[in-house]
């Protein structure tokens, strides 16, 4: 193992039981998902889709892996922030590894939303049979230019007070696991108009319902995800009340309960991915031999290897501050915005590295490298785009230094 995986199970904030079961989750991603992430060099649909997520997350329960970050009245395992981190890191290190344990985007995020803001009896019918691996789900946000997308505010899909509920209207694009989900997590827009702060609402809609249509996938580069990222229109979809999840008009409040700690298990998950092309690269460059010598003793590929040493060293640390922050109760906007930008663009690099010292094969799917490099590369967008988060990133700075200027 290189240094890089033996920090992946053992951070300074794990307990020795959390170190367990990081490697227990190694050793089951390596025996029993990666034969099949190999077979069909990541494509998660060739690979069976829903029949193979609950082939495999059914191992996972057996092996009382499933679910790490869930409750545990309804199944999980209630791992805090810095505590899932090595773990989904370790299921990671295949791309089908977190649909495995059921800690897999979007439900990963939307277990936690439901677990903080539903009610007991949202959490009885929809918590509990997803972190079951009874269902799949989806969260409904994003929207066709020049909808919702990097900017909420300009949220167009209204929901309209109807007798015994709500009405909603609008269409959505980019819904990651839309097709085959069980139910959805729906933002609209219940006060004012596209481009005004505030005034959103999320609902909740099994699927099926009249009025709501899972359309085209969109196609993208990424595989690797269940359901695909689809269009989802809404014509006259009807849901009761008891169907608000949150309260009226906080939508985007009760949101950031979801998307620190999405944005993080983001990175823990494509963190692993990063270390295994990593540790692709580095066993190739050690065995392969060019002008003389093994290509890990010249001197360029050394730099490679260093620099993505470097690079996941960086990236855990700055994961395990934001995660910390979390576990402390802040909002950690600030620290949650930094690693993810930073984690986007290291992850990429450090797989980019992987594939130029492995030559022609880093290009073949005969190694995991040019599969993960696939997959790694929308994460500089979903969640936030790089730029977005700079932009964020400063104005808090600017806001802070205005504030010390003035006290």
């Amino acid at each position: 193992m290189s240094t890089a995986t033996q920090s992946s199970t053992a951070g300074p904030d794990a307990g020795p039981d959390v170190s367990i079961l990081a490697g227990r989750t190694h050793e089951f991603v390596r025996q029993k998902v990666i034969p099949i992430e190999d077979r069909f060099d990541g494509d998660v649909t060739m690979a069976g889709g829903d029949d193979l997520r609950r082939h495999l997350q059914a191992q996972a329960h057996e092996h009382g892996l499933l679910a790490p970050q869930a409750p545990v009245e309804y199944g999980g395992l209630n791992l805090s922030m810095v505590e899932r981190a090595r773990v989904l890191e370790a299921a990671g290190y295949s791309l089908f590894g977190a649909m495995a344990i059921n800690a897999a985007a979007p439900d990963e995020g939307n277990m936690h939303l439901l677990a903080h803001v539903a009610t007991a009896q949202q959490r009885a019918e929809y918590l509990a049979p997803l972190v079951r691996g009874e269902v799949r789900s989806a969260f409904a946000m994003t929207e066709p230019a020049p909808g919702a997308g990097s900017d909420p505010a300009a949220l167009a899909t209204t929901a309209t007070k109807a007798p015994g509920g709500w009405r909603i209207d609008g269409r959505k694009a980019f819904i990651t696991g839309a097709d085959g989900a069980g139910f959805f997590i729906i933002m609209a827009r219940t006060r004012g108009q596209a481009g005004d702060r505030g005034g959103a609402t999320m609902f909740l809609a099994p699927a099926g319902m009249p009025g709501l249509q899972v359309g085209r996938h969109i196609p993208t580069m990424d595989r690797s995800m269940v359901g695909g990222h689809c269009e989802v229109s809404f014509d006259r979809l009807l849901v009761p009340d008891a169907a608000v999840l949150g309260e009226v008009d906080e939508g985007f409040r009760h949101a950031q309960v979801r998307l620190g700690p999405a944005r993080m298990t983001h990175v823990m998950r494509w963190l692993g991915a990063a270390v295994r092309a990593h540790e692709t690269a580095v066993e190739y460059a050690a065995a392969r031999r060019g002008f003389g010598s093994p290509l890990a003793e010249l001197g360029l590929a050394q730099q490679l290897i260093a620099d993505n040493e470097i690079d996941l060293a960086a990236t855990r640390a700055l994961l395990d501050v934001a995660c910390a922050a979390l576990d402390a109760g802040s909002a950690a906007s600030q620290e949650t915005s930094i690693a993810k930008t930073f984690a986007g663009e290291a992850i990429g690099r450090v797989v980019d590295r992987a594939v130029q010292l492995c030559g022609g094969l880093g290009v073949s799917a005969d190694l995991p490298v040019a599969r993960i490099a696939r997959e790694v590369r929308p994460f500089r967008v979903y969640d936030g785009p790089s730029e977005v988060h700079r932009y964020a990133i400063a104005r808090r700075a600017v806001k802070a230094a205005r504030r010390r200027a003035s006290s």
